[in-house]
């Protein structure tokens, strides 16, 4: 038998090692488990982002209280009354206005009745009258702010047509209806209780010319002739303007506003 010689033996071996080196099956790699993820309960999509600053806006103050050249309701009003002469007094009478006292409201009481009992502080009514008329009672007279009471019928006490007929009827209530004249001579807002003395001695006069003795008073006074003028589109003479404005631009008149 033919021997192998060691040399052949050794590089046989060698080639048997390297195919089995070849052929060997490979084994998937398992990964590593993951780490958990932990989510706290009150995270949201929003809180995972960076803040965002939001601008809330600011209102700008008001200002309040007087306003720095903004004149009173009553003056503003005095300023709009258009201007004009007086106009004849031919024709006037007190008729033109209807009888005194009309019940122009349909309450059962005449004019006179309602006007005692709304200015009136204490009122005493007859009976059987069906509580209209004014048989006694107290009150403070707004243009001498003197207190009177009455315990009989309240002659003493009387009603002022604050703007008068007759300086109405001047001023451009000769052009109107009737039935507008009675209108005007029955309306509350240019009635008050007065005491007979103050209402005769102001009779027919306008601002230029008489203005209540008890001055703190004579802002409201001229605050309803404003008013009623306003409201009736009456004229006003130049000098009855200018006596308004001075009453209604001094300082305790400042919070004057026009009567309803």
């Amino acid at each position: 038998m033919k021997r192998i010689s060691p040399l052949l033996l050794f590089l046989l071996a060698i080639i048997a090692v390297r195919s089995c080196g070849d052929n060997y099956e490979a084994v998937p790699a398992v990964p590593s488990p993951s780490a958990p993820v932990i989510v706290s309960p009150t995270a949201t999509a929003s809180s995972q982002l960076s803040p965002v600053a939001t601008t809330i806006p600011v209102p700008t103050p008001q200002a309040t209280g007087p306003i720095a050249g903004v004149v009173n309701n009553a003056v503003q009003m005095t300023q709009a009354l258009v201007e004009r002469g007086r106009a004849p007094s031919t024709g006037y009478s007190r008729d033109q206005f209807g009888s005194a006292w009309k019940d122009v409201d349909r309450n059962g009481c005449d004019t006179r009745n309602d006007i005692l009992r709304r200015d009136f502080a204490t009122v005493v009514i007859a009976d059987g009258t069906g509580g209209c008329k004014v048989i006694g009672g107290s009150w403070t007279d707004p243009y001498s702010n003197a207190a009177y009471t009455f315990k009989e019928q309240p002659s003493g006490a009387q009603i002022d047509h604050v703007v008068s007929l007759k300086n109405a009827w001047e001023m451009g209530a000769d052009m109107w209806s009737s039935s507008e004249r009675v209108e005007f001579a029955n309306d509350p807002l240019n009635l008050l209780v007065t005491i007979s003395s103050l209402n005769q001695q102001k009779s027919d006069s306008n601002a230029a010319s008489w203005l209540p003795p008890y001055k703190p008073g004579r802002c409201a006074f001229i605050a309803r002739q404003v008013a009623v003028k306003t409201k009736y589109q009456l004229f006003v003479t130049p000098s009855e303007k200018v006596a308004m404005l001075k009453v209604l631009t001094a300082t305790q008149c400042a919070d004057t506003t026009l009567p309803k």
